[in-house]
């Protein structure tokens, strides 16, 4: 398993106007295109005005799927309309499970649905 992690640093401010649209119509369309959220979180110590989250997947190729179906929606085209002028970055890092923790994480989705 793979899980996705990505970070928007924000402009100052703007994050009640970023979880507003995020919550109101961004999570539902992520939630319809992408398996699984491990989390959504934002940064209280250290880089502020940071949002961090999460994103599960079983393969590198389910991702890129996920992802393009994602991407290709047009409610999702006019959700980033509203909130790409409120980022200032974006970084992505995928990261792979350790094989220990492949059946924990399993475990710890399965209890989400």
């Amino acid at each position: 398993m793979y899980v996705e992690e990505r970070m928007y640093r924000l402009k100052i401010g703007t994050a009640p106007e970023y979880f507003r649209h995020y919550q109101s119509e961004g999570m539902q369309i992520q939630l319809r295109h992408l398996p699984h959220m491990v989390g959504y979180y934002v940064t209280e110590i250290g880089g502020l005005n940071t949002v961090v989250h999460m994103w599960a997947y079983d393969s590198l190729d389910q991702r890129d799927r996920c992802r393009a179906a994602m991407q290709a929606d047009p409610a999702w085209q006019a959700h980033l309309t509203k909130t790409r002028p409120l980022m200032e970055t974006q970084e992505s890092r995928v990261m792979k499970c350790a094989p220990f923790f492949v059946e924990r994480l399993k475990t710890m989705l399965a209890a989400v649905k």
